[in-house]
């Protein structure tokens, strides 16, 4: 299996084996049950499809309850596909669990979350600009705005793409290359090695 869906519980700090603090963020991952195997002659592509997070059977639609019937299930809250090479379905069979034991200590995955949201804010926090001393380019008692934005009579207009002010956060984030420094199954918990995306209780994908 590529990888697992799972949910941030938040961070703390390990001791390693020369005594240095490693700031971690402890995920709880899986199990996650295959829903559905996907292969090329019938779908178009190969694919594996897991799901993860008990539902209650009133607030699962029809479509759900028949889908997870199919794997032997009860309805789960999240679903997701992790491609596979052509042929690599075949390892996998509808109604596999799988939980933290296919991770092991010191192996690097990728975890895709949800930022943190912070609504609308201005070029100082959302792109870094300095805002402050005699770096002002253009503006007057206004220390925290972006300046000015536009460009002579040619082209007579602001180009696409120009860091100005707006809604910040809230978007889907990849961390990459993330060190698995511990793997605790009894609790179907892994600590990674610094931070990742989301808020405590988010939704997050890990994925090899």
């Amino acid at each position: 299996m590529q990888g697992l869906i799972g949910k941030k519980l938040g961070m703390t700090s390990i001791f390693d084996e020369n005594g240095r603090s490693i700031a971690c963020t402890v995920v709880q991952a899986g199990p996650c049950v295959v829903t559905q195997v996907k292969n090329q002659d019938k779908d178009g592509y190969s694919a594996i499809q897991i799901a993860w997070g008990d539902m209650k059977p009133k607030h699962a639609s029809k479509a759900i309850t028949g889908h997870c019937a199919k794997a032997n299930t009860a309805p789960k809250r999240v679903y997701h596909e992790f491609r596979n090479p052509e042929g690599a379905e075949a390892a996998a069979t509808t109604g596999d669990v799988y939980d933290v034991n296919i991770f092991a200590s010191g192996d690097f995955v990728d975890v895709i979350g949800t930022s943190k949201g912070k609504g609308f804010q201005g070029v100082v926090k959302r792109h870094g600009f300095a805002g402050v001393g005699e770096t002002t380019h253009g503006q007057h008692n206004r220390a925290r705005h972006p300046g000015s934005i536009g460009a002579c009579s040619f082209p007579s207009r602001v180009f696409k793409g120009l860091r100005m002010a707006g809604r910040t956060g809230g978007k889907r984030v990849k961390g990459v290359n993330l060190e698995i420094v511990r793997v605790i199954p009894e609790q179907n918990v892994i600590l990674l090695r610094g931070s990742i995306p989301g808020y405590n209780g988010s939704t997050v994908i890990i994925e090899r």
